[in-house]
C-alpha cells in the first residue's frame, strides 16, 4: 500500500512590496534584454538585404524638404535607434515594476476585507 501524500490549506494574506518590487525588476529586466537582442537581430537581418536603407529612402520621399525633385534618404542609425530602445525600454521596467508594487499594496488592502487567497499545498508522494 503507498503512503497517501498529505494536502495542507494555506491562506495568502500579504504579500512583501519589496519582494514584488525586487522579483519583478528581474523579470522585466530579462524580458527587455530579450526583446532588445531579437530586435538587434531583426535590425542587422533587415539591414543585410537592404530593407533599412530602402526604407531611409521612401521616408526621404515622403518627408522631402527640398525642392521637387530632390529628396534625401533619411539616415537610419542603429546607434540611436537602439539608444532610444535601452532608454524606453528601461523606462517600461521601471515603470511596470512600480504598477506590480501598487497591485500588491492593493491586494493587501483587499486581503484584509475578504481574508486572501486560499492555496492548497500537496506533498508528492
Amino acid at each position: 500500500m503507498e503512503p497517501v501524500g498529505r494536502r495542507t490549506r494555506v491562506v495568502v494574506r500579504k504579500v512583501g512590496p519589496l519582494s514584488v518590487l525586487k522579483f519583478s525588476l528581474l523579470f522585466y529586466l530579462c524580458v527587455m534584454l530579450i526583446v532588445y537582442f531579437a530586435l538587434m537581430i531583426i535590425y542587422w537581418l533587415l539591414s543585410a538585404i537592404g530593407a533599412i536603407d530602402s526604407a531611409g529612402r521612401l521616408l526621404g520621399y515622403v518627408f522631402a524638404t527640398g525642392n521637387a525633385g530632390e529628396t534625401q534618404a533619411v539616415e537610419i542609425r542603429f546607434g540611436s535607434v537602439f539608444g532610444w530602445l535601452l532608454l524606453i525600454g528601461l523606462g517600461n521596467v521601471i515603470v511596470w515594476s512600480l504598477v506590480n508594487v501598487f497591485v500588491a499594496f492593493l491586494y493587501n488592502l483587499i486581503s484584509d476585507v475578504v481574508g486572501g487567497i486560499e492555496v492548497t499545498l500537496a506533498q508528492r508522494r
